[in-house]
């Protein structure tokens, strides 16, 4: 579980076949093999582990559903180790499962995202989404889009003050809204 607030922004180091090297050196305090990393908002096990970078192996299944899969070395990433239960809340409820990848059609700080119209019905104004992996609030939501405020720090900590127009994106919907979606579905099924 994590809290969507990033704590560095890393490099994707070099990739071979399905494992990606990370540069990184925060995240690297304390960790150890197995250990979980939200990299872009996706949760990864730590396989090995050196002087300033760690390594992941990418599932086809991640590489599928995130832009993982087809990110080039030297690119940024935004890292995250998991939430310990001492810890702040200080984002929302992240998983670290991304539901979708989302297309930037406006930058930050007045950033609007294209949604996947499965995902649309999850979004509401003022609710939580992770974009990603950083945790934002949803200003507006509707027409296949969302846009969310970006303030100039978390702009200038994450890799969202880089991304622009047409740039693809990690999401992750709010949890709790697909289990009610869920809970509430089974009802009405229970009545019928």
């Amino acid at each position: 579980m994590f809290t969507g607030l990033v704590e560095e922004v890393g490099t994707i180091a070099d990739r071979h076949g399905g494992r990606l090297r990370i540069a990184a050196s925060r995240v690297l305090e304390g960790m150890a093999v197995g250990a979980s990393v939200a990299v872009d908002g996706c949760c990864l096990t730590a396989v090995d582990l050196g002087d300033g970078w760690w390594e992941a192996d990418v599932s086809d299944e991640t590489r599928r559903r995130t832009t993982l899969g087809d990110r080039p070395v030297g690119d940024r990433v935004n890292l995250e180790r998991p939430l310990r239960l001492a810890d702040r809340l200080g984002g929302h409820l992240v998983q670290g499962h991304v539901d979708a990848v989302g297309q930037v059609l406006h930058p930050a700080p007045d950033l609007r995202i294209g949604v996947p119209d499965h995902l649309a019905r999850y979004l509401v104004a003022k609710g939580s989404v992770a974009v990603d992996g950083v945790s934002l609030t949803v200003v507006e939501a509707g027409g296949g889009d969302f846009t969310a405020a970006v303030v100039p720090h978390t702009a200038e900590v994450t890799t969202l003050g880089g991304k622009g127009a047409g740039d693809r994106v990690n999401l992750e919907v709010d949890v709790v809204a697909k289990y009610v979606e869920r809970l509430l579905a089974a009802g009405v099924a229970a009545r019928s």
